[in-house]
């Protein structure tokens, strides 16, 4: 219609009416030059002009509309550009990157093992035979020799354009060989020299005081590694930069690439999407209020044209083809081809007619019995055949049609397992079809069992296979004839959809239905009889079902099916079946005309000019528009008109839509606009007129199909009509549209059955209207267009995106030479509360690591330019190794579970949630605190009990019997004197008993062989050592008996002891230097050891570590003096020193903690006291002996309190994992002492054998405490594993307990719990309470979090030691803090360490830590800090004094606590998620660097599930604690190290990594 209808149409709002303008002046006869004109001006912006070139534009001849073709194009041969229309979108992407390049973003490339990077050969290698832009089908592979060639010519563009391409997701080719500007320098090769990391750049912004109290900092190697591989690196030496990090690594290097990275300039960041608050989550999602909002008038159904009435239209399909087949028995209806293009067969309207009567007869009456038929009319029947036999499938359509029963095509099952094939199951079942026809050729073609018969498929129902070909069939009598009705509203088939998540629905269409569906069609496309049709889609549904096999049959039409397998071989078939059989109407996607115009090169007797109907059937999707442009430009010269392209728009559910119509008066051409993807990313139309780089192009796919009513409504909530320059879901109302999902009411009513009301809330009409699932406008003179369909849609952050768009987008970055198009998959997967991207693309075999970091990098900047939105993560995957539909298309739902369930294997990824994850909560700000004058009042601190608990007095007995025993040990300060009195009194009593790894007595020792032995020890020191009293003796020895006897010697000669763990003599090179630290830092004098070690220290690798002349002088102990030393050393001092308590800190610090005598008394009254321990107990003790708790249970405690001690030396559990159990078990010892490293090992070793133990007669039900001896919070989960396991061998789980210690109190609790039968000790029972992981991090405690992935069980630690005080105080104020607020705990006990010894001179500075006063309150106390934040709760329990009990919680150590975006946050809790991840993360680590998080892995399977971690870590991190990982580095088992407490020595575990020390399989950088 003329431009003057619409501006004298009153209805058109004046918004409305500049777009139509616009619209009606790109469709209609803009000028060559105006044309020009205005492209130049919209990409003049962005297109830098280098130097001496001629203008952006001199290259090509870019191509206008269709109706522009009248002007004269000239093309240059071989370049592909100029083919291919290359439309605004492609040069934009270019454009854009040309920007990026300008800008120069360095970005850190991944590390990637050897092993990894697999350079396959090309001859070796066989492409995909899949290169389709659809979901469903494939194209042509890449390996076709006729245009192998063509395509490796480099473009003629000059460097400064980074080359063209046409951009569709099913019409795109490479463009350009990429010379132009590539971001190789900038990314890859980026080399940052000599940083300074003393002082480490801050990403967030949010400074973190991480500096710790030590300033003296000792990088220790791994100090004992239980049941793990030896460790690949060392770092003995002390660093040189401020906080102890080398330098001139890699790693560094890369890291701070990563840090500048960030620090680029983003996209702002939304409002908060949700603020973390410790009380809820608030979500606040506000809309931008700058975005666009549709202004046009309400837009009204529009109305398709009247269906006319033909006289001699048959009155059913049936009716139509007894009409032919009687009349015209010898016209053509279907020619079918083989793979070489020949005719395969020719059936004729007599052959269709006559088959298919005979197979209706024997499908009802030859299936089954006579009284018990199989079929029956209206049953449901599969209809399983190949894609090359349209014949046999044609047969048995119309066969089920006489016979009424309701045919369900479906595809070929490849294998039992194939992708999507269990969901086709699901159909069928629900269907209840139990009768699957099918040709001769595909049944032998089916997996057969070893007996010849079919297997059941995996979700199928049990079938009957039965083949329709004639020879296998019965005659029917003469007297039987198919009862042919009228159509009616009987169900005529039932059509397969895939849904976005991978189910299958079956879309019912009636009788009626069809019928007045193939009407439609006959009066849209205004077919005629005997034409010919050349068919290239799947005739099994869809456009290909509707037009090759129903609407063709009506009209008495000649169909040329052109198979998939022919079109793969040779991708002009079905041009030269047009040609041939001088073709009036073709059926093809844009795909095959995309293929055509590659091979068309060679081809000269091509003539297009019978062509009235070229039907494209995919011509709704937005990115059609440039393979038709780009056909029309080539094969114009072949005769083919312009009006001759008909795409149309249709939906399983719908059917037809919309379809633009063959006229021959070419004097109105097709609509088409440029609109802005901002303005269509909020749903709204806007042509492009603010000259911006996003654009989509879309043409209209005609009008509204006859006798069908189309309206579009808001696609969410209500169905609401929208305005006219709004975007909705387009719905219809017409006869010809499916009815329901077979067996879904539910899904049926909310599709089938949709009411659209007005904006006043009246319904539009009476009658129900269908969804379509396409989402689009209506234009000028009722024209349809399309710009995406509801499934591809993603909704991130408010804003809508079209996955096809995206798709697209990645095509026009270099497409052809690092992903194989149609082999890439755009989804969202929900995290943190919304849609994120995830591209996942087919890499090619013989593309470089660097090319496809590149591409991949490139891909993420065209995308976030161009639509505005971040791409979570982009991952290549080998060539081949995507799940396919049957018809070789990619299949993305299964694409989109790998990836959930981390299965993709991919080869590169990239993840980018620093870009586009931008509704994390604020970061926090710290509050300031409340002084002490208003909050001290008597007890009370701000309304709360003060947070302070106490074990019972020192001075308590309990019984009678140990009266006596403790008033002689009052007598006694000094540990040995205590012995010399053991060994007058008792003198045979035995103490010690050391077990073999085969579980025997290796040795033992009685108090008077313990005393004797301390002797000549002693003598040995002062007779060879010439040691003076006060000398410090590093004592190296391995756990055993030797060891004890040279502490005792040590006291007797008046020396101080330090126990240091030996080097392993496996990895002496990294165990060494440790053992050479202690010695020097704790000044020892002389170092006592066995021959064996002696010999070690001297051999030749031990030398080249360190050098034995470097060592004070070292005694072998093996061959002592036989006599008396003159005199045994007497001491005086109480606060003298007895031993040295060295060990290195989770964050690889050493600290020698100085343990008085008076210490030492209290420490043994203490544990004597709770654990109950007398003479006659024995004790199982399977731990270290060099720090700790474990020192003092392993040599101390025996002594004083006389109870045989039963020592298991962890390595032994090494050899023989149930070791500790069986001695427990044997020996009937009813207490024992572990480390979670025993028990890890128990677990993990003796979870298969617990029914073989319990034959060996493994009994555990005399335990009556399992104490596990650690410096850190419970591991709950550790613990309950371990219970549950051993609880069918008699172990109660109440008898498995926690005992807590730190550096400046070796124990603060410790319970020996009796279970309720046994009497004993009485104290509360175990308990977990649930904490808010949130309120943590605020340093708040909040009790049962709603939320289950924030809940964090904590352990409750039993009983507080008998003279031990704690309080919770404010780490920065030192305050104290109320109940049930986290603060650091703070213990004041007699057996409290004395100070950190050194030697260089710094205690003062560490005097803090053990002589620290609260700022109000009780100022008086001496306090000592433990360094790690807990909470006390008065909990319900009693204790056996009727008090109730107050529990201590442990949080975790303050030092190891990492202030992330201002919180606080424990490693631990992200480890846990971690490990969680995935099934093939065995262990992991975390640490901060610049602000950055690391995470390191071990991977427990093969290398190729490397990168699958990667995205399953930085999801698990972000979901559940808020916080992006900077990097993940995945290892092999083994590599982090663990000390032989089972702690993680995560500093040193950064230092290795930094150094590039660990050989990671991959190290990913998160963008």
């Amino acid at each position: 219609p003329p431009l003057s209808d619409f501006l004298e149409t009153p209805t058109h709002p004046p918004l409305a009416l500049s777009f139509f303008i616009y619209l009606y002046l790109f469709a209609g006869d803009i000028t060559q030059k105006g044309y020009e004109k205005k492209r130049s001006k919209l990409v003049r912006a962005y297109v830098p002009h280098a130097g001496g070139m001629e203008g952006p534009m001199s290259h090509r001849a870019p191509l206008g509309p269709p109706s522009a073709a009248r002007f004269h194009r000239r093309r240059t041969s071989g370049t592909r550009d100029e083919r291919y229309r290359s439309d605004v979108h492609t040069e934009a992407v270019q454009a854009v990157l040309a920007r990026h390049v300008e800008r120069k973003v360095a970005v850190p490339m991944p590390s990637k093992r050897r092993s990894l990077v697999v350079q396959t050969s090309m001859d070796a290698y066989t492409p995909p035979d899949s290169s389709s832009g659809s979901e469903e089908e494939a194209g042509p592979g890449d390996d076709m020799s006729g245009m192998e060639h063509w395509m490796s010519r480099p473009s003629q563009l000059g460097p400064a354009h980074l080359g063209s391409t046409s951009s569709s997701s099913s019409s795109t080719q490479s463009g350009g060989s990429g010379n132009a500007g590539r971001l190789a320098d900038s990314l890859a090769h980026m080399h940052i020299s000599h940083l300074n990391h003393s002082a480490p750049p801050d990403v967030t912004g949010y400074s973190s005081d991480s500096s710790h109290s030590h300033t003296e900092r000792h990088h220790m190697a791994n100090m004992g590694t239980i049941a793990r591989n030896t460790q690949k690196y060392g770092n003995a030496e002390r660093m040189e930069t401020g906080d102890g990090v080398p330098v001139s690594s890699r790693v560094s290097a890369k890291i701070q690439q990563l840090v500048n990275t960030l620090k680029q300039p983003r996209r702002p960041p939304l409002r908060e999407f949700f603020v973390d608050d410790f009380d809820e989550l608030l979500e606040v999602q506000q809309p931008d209020p700058n975005q666009p909002r549709p202004e046009g008038a309400e837009m009204m159904p529009v109305r398709g044209e009247p269906l006319g009435v033909v006289t001699n239209w048959p009155p059913s399909l049936e009716a139509a083809l007894q009409r032919w087949g009687t009349i015209s028995p010898k016209a053509p209806c279907l020619t079918s081809l083989d793979t070489a293009g020949k005719p395969l067969y020719v059936l004729t309207y007599g052959k269709l007619w006559s088959r298919s009567i005979k197979l209706a007869y024997n499908i009802l009456h030859k299936l089954g019995s006579k009284q018990e038929p199989m079929v029956r009319p209206g049953d449901r029947v599969a209809l399983v055949f190949p894609n090359n036999d349209p014949v046999a499938f044609m047969v048995a359509f119309y066969g089920c049609l006489l016979a009424e029963v309701v045919p369900v095509p479906i595809e070929v099952p490849l294998s039992r397992k194939d992708a999507g094939s269990q969901q086709i199951g699901f159909l069928l079942g629900s269907c209840g079809v139990t009768v699957a026809l099918t040709s001769d050729a595909c049944h032998k073609g089916l997996p057969k069992s070893a007996t010849g018969e079919i297997p059941q498929f995996k979700g199928w129902p049990k079938l009957l296979w039965f083949v329709t070909e004639s020879k296998h069939l019965s005659k029917p009598p003469r007297d039987w004839f198919p009862h042919i009705k009228d159509a009616n509203n009987d169900t005529a088939y039932i059509e397969y959809k895939t849904c976005k998540d991978g189910s299958v629905l079956g879309v019912t269409v009636t009788r009626i239905a069809l019928l007045t569906h193939c009407q439609a069609l006959t009066q849209s496309c205004s077919y005629t009889e005997a034409e010919t049709i050349v068919n290239v889609l799947d005739f099994k549904k869809d456009v290909g079902l509707w037009h090759g096999i129903l609407t063709s049959v009506m009209n008495m039409m000649h169909v040329i099916s052109v198979p998939y397998s022919l079109m793969k071989v040779n991708p002009l078939s079905w041009i030269q079946k047009v040609c041939q059989y001088k073709g009036q109407v073709a059926c093809v996607k844009s795909r095959d005309m995309h293929w055509a115009l590659v091979a068309h090169k060679d081809q000269k007797d091509i003539n297009l000019s019978s062509l009235r109907m070229l039907l494209v059937a995919d011509g709704s999707n937005p990115w059609s528009i440039s393979s038709c442009d780009a056909f029309l430009n080539v094969f114009q010269t072949k005769g083919l008109r312009t009006e001759v392209i008909c795409p149309c728009a249709s939906s399983p559910e719908a059917l037809t839509v919309a379809i633009r119509r063959p006229v021959e008066d070419s004097s109105q051409p097709p609509g088409r606009g440029v609109l802005s993807m901002q303005g269509l990313s909020y749903g709204v139309v806007r042509v492009d007129t603010e000259e911006r780089l996003s654009v989509l192009t879309v043409q209209d796919v005609g009008t509204v199909t006859p006798g069908g009513l189309v309206c579009v409504v808001k696609p969410e909530g209500v169905p609401q009509l929208c305005q006219t320059d709004e975007i909705g879901e387009l719905c219809v109302c017409s006869i010809a549209t499916g009815t329901s999902y077979y067996g879904l009411t539910g899904m049926t009513k909310n599709t089938f059955e949709v009411y659209p009301v007005s904006s006043s809330g009246g319904l539009i009409s009476e009658y129900a209207f269908v969804r379509t699932g396409l989402l689009g406008f209506i234009g000028p003179g009722g024209l349809v267009f399309i710009t995406g369909k509801m499934d591809g849609l993603i909704m991130v952050s408010g804003r809508r995106h079209n996955a096809d768009d995206i798709v697209a987008t990645a095509l026009a970055v270099e497409p052809m030479k690092f992903v194989y198009r149609g082999r890439i998959a755009v989804f969202s997967v929900t995290v943190l509360r919304d849609e994120r991207i995830v591209v996942v693309a087919e890499q090619r075999p013989d593309s470089t690591e660097e090319d496809s970091f590149q591409w991949m990098s490139r891909v993420l900047q065209a995308i976030d330019s161009i639509h505005g939105v971040g791409v979570f993560c982009l991952a290549l995957v080998p060539a081949n190794t995507l799940p396919k539909t049957p018809l070789g298309g990619i299949h993305l739902s299964e694409i989109k579970q790998l990836y959930l369930e981390g299965g993709l294997h991919p080869c590169n990824v990239l993840m980018c949630p620093h870009t586009c994850v931008t509704n994390l909560p604020k970061p926090r700000q710290k509050q300031p605190e409340i002084g002490p004058a208003s909050v001290m009042v008597g007890n009370l601190v701000s309304g709360k009990r003060i947070a302070q608990a106490s074990g019972r007095d020192l001075g308590q007995t309990d019984d009678n019997d140990q009266v006596r025993d403790a008033l002689l040990q009052t007598l006694f300060l000094f540990l040995s004197e205590v012995l010399q009195w053991r060994a007058q009194t008792t003198p045979d009593h035995i103490l010690y008993t050391l077990l073999s790894s085969r579980g025997a007595v290796s040795s033992s020792l009685t108090c008077l062989q313990l005393h004797k032995r301390a002797e000549r020890v002693a003598a040995l020191l002062m007779e060879r050592g010439g040691l003076q009293e006060g000398d410090h003796v590093a004592l190296v020895y391995p756990p055993g008996i030797d060891l004890i006897a040279a502490f005792y010697g040590c006291l007797y000669a008046g020396c101080v002891p330090i126990t240091v763990r030996p080097p392993h003599p496996q990895n002496i090179s990294t165990t060494l230097p440790t053992v050479k630290m202690i010695v020097e830092v704790s000044h020892s004098v002389c170092v006592m050891t066995t021959a064996v070690i002696c010999k070690l220290l001297r051999s030749k690798e031990a030398m080249a570590t360190v050098d034995i002349r470097n060592w004070p002088p070292v005694l072998d102990t093996d061959d002592l003096p036989k006599k008396k030393p003159p005199a045994l050393y007497k001491p005086t001092n109480p606060d003298g020193l007895a031993y040295l308590d060295f060990s290195v800190s989770t964050t690889g610090m050493l600290a020698g903690v100085q343990m008085s005598h008076n210490a030492v008394a209290a420490f043994c009254r203490s544990v004597k006291l709770q654990c109950e321990l007398y003479p006659s107990r024995e004790v199982a003790i399977c731990l270290d002996p060099y720090c700790g708790l474990g020192f003092v249970l392993w040599c101390l405690c025996s002594v004083y309190s006389g109870h045989q001690s039963i020592l298991i030396p962890p390595v032994e559990l090494e050899s023989n994992p149930a070791l500790w159990l069986l001695a427990v078990s044997q020996l009937r010892v009813r207490d024992t002492f572990c480390s979670y490293s025993v028990m890890e090992l128990c677990t993990k070793g003796l979870g298969l054998q617990t029914e073989a133990l319990k034959a060996r007669g493994l009994d555990l039900s005399r335990v009556r405490a399992c104490v596990v001896v650690a410096e850190e919070r419970p591991r709950m989960a550790l613990t309950l594993s371990f219970s549950k396991l051993f609880k069918d061998l008699g172990l109660h789980p109440r008898s498995v307990s926690t005992a807590f210690g730190c550096r400046v109190n070796l124990a603060i609790c410790l319970q020996v719990k009796s279970k309720p039968a046994a009497p004993g000790t009485s104290g509360p029972d175990p308990t977990t309470v649930y904490v808010d992981m949130r309120a943590l991090r605020h340093d708040r405690y909040g009790n049962l979090s709603v939320s289950p992935v924030s809940r964090l069980p904590l352990a409750l630690l039993q009983k507080i030691l008998p003279g031990v005080r704690i309080i919770i105080a404010n780490p920065e104020t030192k305050g104290p803090l109320g109940d049930s607020h986290l603060g650091e705990i703070w213990v004041h006990s007699a057996h409290n360490g004395s100070g950190y010894y050194s030697g260089y001179g710094e205690e003062v500075l560490q005097s803090d830590h053990f002589n620290s006063r609260l700022s109000f309150g009780d100022t008086q106390t001496v306090w000592a800090r433990t360094g790690y934040l807990g909470f006390l709760r008065r909990t319900e329990l009693t204790d056996a004094n009727g008090e109730r009990h107050d529990a201590l919680f442990v949080v975790g150590a303050l030092e190891e606590a990492m202030e992330l975006r201002g919180m606080r946050y424990h490693p631990i809790d992200i480890e846990t998620s971690v490990i969680r991840a995935h099934k093939s993360i065995v262990e992991c680590a975390v640490f901060p660097w610049t602000n950055l998080l690391v995470v390191v892995v071990e991977l427990e399977g093969s290398e190729q599930e490397a990168l699958d971690l990667v995205p399953m870590v930085t999801k698990a991190v972000l979901e559940e604690h808020y916080l992006i990982v900077g990097v993940v580095v995945v290892t092999d088992i083994g590599v982090i190290p663990i000390n032989s407490r089972g702690e993680k020595q995560r500093m040193h575990l950064r230092d290795g990594f930094l150094q590039d020390q660990l050989d990671p399989i991959y190290v990913a950088y998160n963008m």
